[in-house]
């Protein structure tokens, strides 16, 4: 793991999602190299190629500094706007533990007394560290991307991320302290529609960890996503790779949609947006409105 230190120019940036105004990214790439991730495109600003996603991370070690002087800077009349924390990088990957730079940033929301929501979107455990700041914070959220209940199959797809099980329990514990969570199924994993106990047993363990609601999303396969999953999947039978293949077939999708749905009903789990969303579809529909859809941060 190549790990490089950078100054940056911002930290504070307008958000492209539709239910966050601004973006905080502490760091540039990410330690997990989870194989389907559409963040692979960010190592551009560095001249770092997607195939090496993974391998590096740009550490943005002035991060704390400039986030308190662009916080400082927010005008009365945006002192409402939302931040999310983060968008293209794990804000609690292992250089984290070290560099503590996503918990300088709570902590200038903290002293700020900052008003607006301040969502977080993590893979690691370590976020539970930081739970005497984010109770501090007037409006917070905390969520888990979770995609799966089965800790080998978390190894291979999410190469060096928490194991999915002691996600699901730091959710349960994040709600045992009073926070607000989510957990964001994205993706949903093509395979679930031929073995939909999979799913259930997701679901399952998500509702035991009592999480507020969760964010479903069909996976994304745009070609850059897409030559690195099959890469990853280059050994599983023909069968699985046929599955991945044809995970944008809209038959397909609309066959898990309807597994979603009766699962999330059946374990009581309320779903944002009222079902599995689909990136490009919901994107596009978006910007054509102007306006959010509902909640979905974790795209």
């Amino acid at each position: 793991m190549k790990i490089t230190e950078i100054n940056a120019k911002r930290i504070l940036s307008k958000s492209g999602l539709p239910d966050a105004d601004y973006a905080v990214n502490p760091y540039i790439g990410c330690e997990f190299g989870c194989v389907y991730c559409y963040a692979s495109f960010a190592g551009r600003s560095v001249d770092e190629p997607v195939e090496n996603w993974g391998n590096y991370l740009y550490v943005k070690r002035n991060a704390v500094e400039l986030f308190r002087k662009e916080l400082a800077a927010i005008p009365a009349s945006r002192r409402n706007a939302s931040i999310f924390i983060s968008s293209v990088t794990d804000p609690y990957q292992g250089a984290e533990s070290r560099y503590r730079l996503t918990r300088g940033i709570l902590q200038a929301l903290a002293d700020e007394e900052y008003p607006g929501e301040v969502s977080i979107l993590t893979k690691s455990s370590l976020v539970l560290r930081d739970v005497d700041i984010l109770k501090r914070l007037k409006d917070c959220e905390v969520g888990m991307t979770v995609t799966t209940a089965d800790d080998v199959l978390g190894r291979l797809l999410e190469v060096r991320a928490t194991q999915e099980s002691r996600r699901i329990s730091t959710l349960r514990q994040l709600h045992d302290e009073g926070l607000r969570t989510c957990a964001s199924v994205g993706p949903l994993l093509p395979h679930f529609r031929y073995k939909p106990e999979l799913l259930d047993e997701l679901f399952s363990t998500l509702a035991e960890s009592r999480v507020d609601y969760i964010c479903v999303e069909h996976i994304n396969l745009r070609q850059y996503i897409r030559s690195r999953l099959f890469d990853a999947l280059r050994n599983a039978p023909e069968e699985v790779r046929a599955v991945y293949r044809n995970a944008e077939d809209p038959a397909h999708r609309a066959a898990l949609d309807r597994i979603v749905e009766g699962l999330a009903k059946k374990h009581g789990l309320e779903l944002a947006t009222g079902g599995a969303i689909y990136h490009n579809e919901f994107m596009e529909g978006w910007r054509k409105e102007g306006k959010a859809g509902g909640v979905q941060k974790p795209l």
